[in-house]
C-alpha cells in the first residue's frame, strides 16, 4: 500500500505501475526495470494493490519500494501488508478469521 502523508495526486492503475517500474530503475538500473511484475488489482481510493513478480525479484522489488520515498516532488511510502507464494493466501487474513 501507498501512503501520501501530504495528500497529493492519487495515481491511476497506469502511473502505479510506472511508479513501480520507476522505483525499481532507481535502485537496481535496467535490469531492475526489466523485472516482469504485474499488478494484479490496484484501489486508487485505498491506494492498496496487488502486485505479482516472480520468486527471484521479490527482494528486488520490495528493496526499490521500501526506499523510494518521493512521487512528483512530494514524500510517499510503501508499506507492505502482506507477502505469499500463492495468490489465494492474499484473499483473506488468517488472523481475523473468525471460527464458531
Amino acid at each position: 500500500r501507498r501512503e501520501l502523508p501530504d495528500g497529493g495526486a492519487r495515481p491511476n492503475a497506469a502511473q502505479f505501475k510506472q511508479l513501480v517500474v520507476t522505483a525499481l530503475r532507481e535502485l537496481h538500473g535496467e535490469v531492475g526495470a526489466a523485472l516482469p511484475v504485474d499488478v494484479l488489482t490496484y484501489e486508487e481510493k485505498t491506494l492498496s494493490a496487488i502486485l505479482r513478480v516472480v520468486s527471484s525479484g521479490f527482494v528486488k522489488l520490495w528493496s526499490a519500494l521500501t526506499l523510494l520515498g518521493f512521487y512528483q516532488n512530494r514524500r510517499c511510502a510503501f508499506r507492505v501488508l502482506q507477502t505469499s507464494p500463492f495468490l489465494l493466501a492474499l484473499s483473506g487474513n488468517s488472523r481475523e478469521l473468525v471460527l464458531d
